[in-house]
């Protein structure tokens, strides 16, 4: 991995950024290729892939993926490394939400959390890692949630996957650090995505009411994910390494009241 000449400049450096065909995964890559960054796309859905594809610059691939069946985790990178032989950046972003309280959840909703956040997640991971190592090292970005972070009510196991995630994320920094590699996680708060649309469009109030628990009193948006997303990728960060940081308006840590979500349908 080169130096650059400025700590965000990306030129010459290969990324990779999971469900990156909307929301947060989407701006991210679309940051980090304006930063220079050739970018590596991944998704469930191919036309929305294209979709993003057609606004990057930098030569950019697309590996259409399903990361909820086993194997699938292992297997993408077989075909990442295929695609580009080696990277210097993974945005570990897919994931799923999950509402259920302890008295609904059953087996196969904590297998299907689980299998998505954590499990595809670290073997992605642990497949691409090397390469990095092979590259003179690199950053990985997992992108967890300020619910591994506090306690939210009726979500248990989406809780649990944030939490693992946060855990792997140290782990990784301490295994791989002295090969150059650097593991950071970004926990967002309340997004503007497509999770949320419905809800902030049919919940009368429900806007209002979680800007309460947010002391900046507002609702963040992808493009504030993704610019922390290229501060982690770059040398800006570069003495940065086994964090968890939350961007969330100080919804975790200093958050100005105590919210209660309301119940929405997945």
């Amino acid at each position: 991995m080169t130096q650059s000449a400025s700590p965000h400049d990306l030129s010459g450096r290969i990324a990779v950024v999971t469900g990156a065909s909307r929301g947060i995964g989407e701006a991210s890559a679309r940051a980090l290729d304006r930063a220079g960054a050739r970018v590596v796309i991944s998704g469930r859905t191919q036309s929305d892939l294209e979709r993003v594809a057609s606004t990057l610059t930098n030569d950019p691939v697309i590996v259409q993926a399903d990361l909820s069946q086993p194997r699938s985790g292992t297997a993408l990178a077989e075909r990442i490394l295929s695609e580009v032989g080696g990277i210097d950046i993974l945005v570990n972003n897919a994931g799923i939400p999950m509402r259920r309280t302890p008295e609904q959840l059953t087996e196969d909703d904590v297998d299907a959390v689980f299998s998505i956040n954590v499990r595809s997640l670290l073997m992605l991971t642990v497949g691409l890692g090397p390469s990095m190592i092979e590259r003179g090292g690199g950053s990985i970005v997992n992108i967890s949630s300020v619910a591994g972070l506090h306690g939210p009510i009726g979500r248990v196991a989406y809780a649990g996957t944030k939490g693992a995630v946060d855990a792997m994320t140290r782990a990784l920094a301490a295994d791989w650090g002295p090969q150059g590699v650097r593991v950071n996680s970004i926990a967002p708060g309340i997004i503007t995505t497509a999770i949320w649309e419905e809800s902030r469009n049919t919940v009368p109030g429900l806007i209002e009411q979680l800007e309460q628990g947010v002391a900046l009193k507002r609702w963040g948006d992808s493009d504030d994910i993704a610019d922390v997303v290229v501060f982690f990728a770059s040398d800006a960060s570069r003495y940065v390494t086994g964090e968890t940081l939350a961007v969330d308006g100080g919804m975790a840590r200093i958050g100005t009241a105590k919210v209660k979500l309301p119940e929405m349908e997945d």
